[in-house]
């Protein structure tokens, strides 16, 4: 049986079928989902977090960024100003922090480790590159796909594919502890039969929601 499963995590604004903060969530849906043909894999990247270029001010038309093919209702956006009084500074993603702090958590559980994935980060990042062009919040990109077309089209022969997803958060450990306290994410985390995890973090300070988390946990088959 092929699954996947995707709750996400937007701090501090309240949202439309996902969570503030350390609110209670669901699961979004865990059953089998089609398969698609994988694609070229895509160019692995050294830096699994990025500062943008700025291309996306905050005063500029979202109709402008091209046809979006996100189901209606599988968004949420930010209000204005929703998170200004945060501090971003020097905001970025420590991989092997945060590689530590699942394995640990998973550890002390009795859980096998995850290993860190070329695809499944490629899937993170274009992901998490999606969410920061038209700052939102959500499981699927603006090519209407959904968490497992993302890892299918790195190469990745998915058994297992289960995806966190966060914004707003100033740091891997908020971000994290987000994830720990809530239902659905925590079940992602501790996913007994998971083996492999990629994860990635976009920083645009032009956008209403400033930082785009997103963890990929899989199983190869």
């Amino acid at each position: 049986m092929y699954r996947v499963v995707i709750p996400c995590l937007a701090i501090g604004i309240a949202l439309t079928g996902c969570s503030m903060g350390t609110s209670a969530i669901t699961s979004g849906f865990n059953a089998p989902v089609r398969k698609v043909a994988a694609k070229r894999e895509l160019s692995p990247s050294r830096a699994l977090g990025r500062k943008t270029s700025g291309r996306n001010p905050s005063n500029r038309k979202f109709a402008s960024l091209g046809k979006d093919a996100a189901p209606k209702g599988s968004y949420s956006k930010a209000r204005r100003g929703a998170l200004a009084a945060r501090n971003f500074t020097g905001v970025r993603l420590d991989l092997d922090k945060a590689r530590k702090l699942i394995n640990n958590y998973r550890k002390a559980r009795g859980l096998k480790t995850l290993r860190v994935d070329v695809q499944l980060t490629d899937a993170a990042k274009a992901h998490s590159r999606d969410l920061a062009r038209w700052d939102r919040i959500s499981h699927y990109g603006s090519d209407g796909s959904n968490p497992w077309d993302r890892v299918k089209r790195t190469g990745y022969n998915a058994k297992l594919a289960a995806e966190n997803v966060g914004t707003g958060q100033n740091s891997i450990e908020e971000v994290f502890k987000g994830w720990q306290k809530s239902p659905g994410h925590n079940k992602n985390l501790l996913l007994a039969d998971a083996k492999q995890m990629g994860i990635a973090l976009v920083y645009d300070p032009n956008t209403e929601f400033k930082t785009f988390w997103t963890l990929v946990i899989g199983t190869k088959l």
